[in-house]
């Protein structure tokens, strides 16, 4: 990690209420053209559920969202369960950072074990209070990375790894210039857009319409 990056993520403030709605828009959706949103980015999308289902989710988040955090607390356990394991849904969940701890957030998710990417982004969502809203969130982040398995050299390392952050920049700004995410969560339904943090119930009529 370069001291300019070390600084940076000492030093951000993490203002990102503006950006992750509380709320949910149902009406008025907009659509995407399914077959380009599924293409994987740079580093390949993280997918669970059956490749063949019915119904496609793709989530766009940010690790240092409030409402994202929220979702995944509240409404992705039911919604894994009753639609994912199930073999309803397939569900592709996509890196948006909104700041610079996001971002290096994301880039210890994807330095773990490809097998752990989920479980690891479960955690950080439970504890996201505990590294991502510290006046030191360097330090906090390093702390934490340390239950998941890292050690400070390898947590150096990947957050030093330009390639990765480049490749997770990209996803982003694809999401951001093709498909008009702009705010988190987002989530495309059979590529169907909706923002905010979906109750189980929003969904699941949502999915079941496309059943």
């Amino acid at each position: 990690m370069t001291q300019t990056r070390r600084q940076f993520l000492k030093t951000t403030a993490l203002a990102t209420a503006a950006f992750c709605l509380a709320g949910s828009s149902l009406a008025l959706a907009q659509t995407v053209d399914q077959d380009e949103l599924v293409k994987p980015g740079p580093l390949g999308d993280k997918i669970l559920g059956d490749e063949n289902a019915p119904v496609t989710i793709v989530e766009y988040a940010s690790m240092t969202c409030g409402h994202c955090a929220n979702f995944h607390k509240r409404t992705y356990p039911e919604l894994k369960a009753d639609y994912i394991d199930t073999g309803k849904v397939r569900f592709i969940f996509r890196e948006f950072p909104l700041d610079p701890v996001a971002a290096g957030a994301f880039m210890l998710a994807r330095c773990a074990p490809a097998d752990k990417y989920f479980e690891i982004v479960d955690i950080m969502f439970e504890q996201q209070r505990t590294w991502a809203f510290t006046d030191n969130p360097y330090q906090s982040m390093l702390d934490f990375s340390k239950q998941i398995g890292f050690t400070k050299e390898s947590f150096e390392e990947c957050l030093g790894n330009q390639g990765l952050l480049d490749a997770i920049d990209a996803v982003k700004n694809r999401g951001a210039s093709e498909f008009g995410v702009n705010s988190t969560p987002t989530f495309f339904i059979n590529g169907e857009k909706h923002s905010g943090a979906l109750s189980i119930e929003e969904m699941g009529k949502l999915i079941d319409a496309n059943l």
